[in-house]
């Protein structure tokens, strides 16, 4: 059931009803304009409750154990006292462009916590396999009274970029002793992170991944780094501890940092600079569709296509002609 006053979901989200949560970032997440027309309603008069909560993204390659990380974090800062939220992005499904690697059973054990709330949302296939609503699902959590957001990445693509635009301190996994660290690493992440963390640093692992730390550490000597009060470091982990000293280090650090960058300013700086980052890319979003959803591009793209590939117009004339048919209303 829909309702058509914002206020009803508000309200629910507010007083942390789950079950109201769960129904608002479904519509949050629906492509059906009027229900975006209500989404942006209840966006705007949730978004003074929200913004205190920090913000970690989480990427690394697959079998870096990523889930296992998140679900060993998640259970240590709920018993810590926290509201944890996980919004976990999956690759959609090509078929029914739904989640298709389902987080919650990847997380058996955190999904069950009271004060935890995962949420596996398709990526819409938008660049990178990031959700396009990621940034207002976070909005939503954080006013239902989440006060750590967890994202993680596919760790494929762009989707590293785009989810280190939306969170204060961007984590990358790395897995030792699985060839050449070095030459494994793209760069562009490593200018991203906030902090390595050398994951699966247990048993017979445990030699390899000091050895992985020590060259990840020497790689990012060469970069500079993204803030003057922080030096990213290189840390070691695992989620088999009994202890999680590993993990417990690495939550520090996530605390370190958030107090260094509040005191000298960045912190705040940096939320104002991914709000106007959010409204870009919605405007860029917003272009696109009205673009395709244009009756004379509807009409005439098929036309044009068809022309370019068998090389009777050029890419650049087709590109032309198809945009100024939007000044000929």
């Amino acid at each position: 059931m829909i309702w058509d006053d914002p206020r009803e979901y508000v309200r629910g989200v507010l007083s942390g009803d789950r079950r109201m949560l769960a129904k608002t970032i479904t519509l949050v997440e629906s492509a059906l304009p009027a229900h975006q027309q209500l989404a942006r309603a209840i966006i705007d008069q949730l978004l003074p409750h929200a913004g205190r909560a920090v913000r970690l993204g989480i990427t690394g390659v697959p079998g870096v154990g990523k889930s296992t990380f998140i679900e060993s974090l998640g259970s240590l800062l709920v018993e810590d006292g926290r509201q944890v939220a996980v919004l976990a992005v999956d690759p959609s499904s090509q078929r029914s462009g739904g989640s298709i690697m389902a987080d919650k059973t990847r997380m058996e054990k955190l999904s069950t916590r009271e004060r935890a709330f995962i949420r596996p949302s398709p990526s819409g296939g938008t660049l990178g396999g990031v959700a396009r609503k990621t940034r207002e699902t976070m909005i939503v959590c954080e006013a239902a009274g989440y006060d750590v957001m967890i994202v993680e990445t596919v760790g494929v693509g762009q989707s590293e970029t785009t989810v280190a635009s939306m969170v204060d301190f961007f984590l990358v996994l790395m897995l030792a002793g699985a060839g050449d660290e070095i030459q494994g690493i793209k760069k562009g992440v490593l200018e991203l992170a906030d902090a390595i963390a050398v994951n699966k640093a247990d048993g017979d692992n445990l030699e390899k991944a000091e050895r992985a730390r020590q060259q990840y550490e020497m790689a990012l000597h060469y970069l500079r780094p993204s803030s003057p009060s922080w030096i990213p470091p290189v840390l070691k982990c695992s989620s088999l501890e009994e202890n999680m000293t590993g993990i417990r280090r690495l939550w520090q650090t996530v605390l370190d940092h958030r107090e260094r960058l509040d005191a000298s300013g960045e912190l705040a700086a940096k939320r104002k600079a991914q709000a106007l980052e959010w409204m870009w890319s919605l405007i860029m979003e917003g272009l696109k569709d009205r673009f395709y959803g244009h009756p004379k591009v509807k009409r005439k793209l098929p036309q044009v296509i068809n022309e370019v590939k068998n090389g009777r117009i050029g890419p650049t004339a087709a590109a032309a002609e198809l945009l100024f048919l939007l000044d000929k209303d």
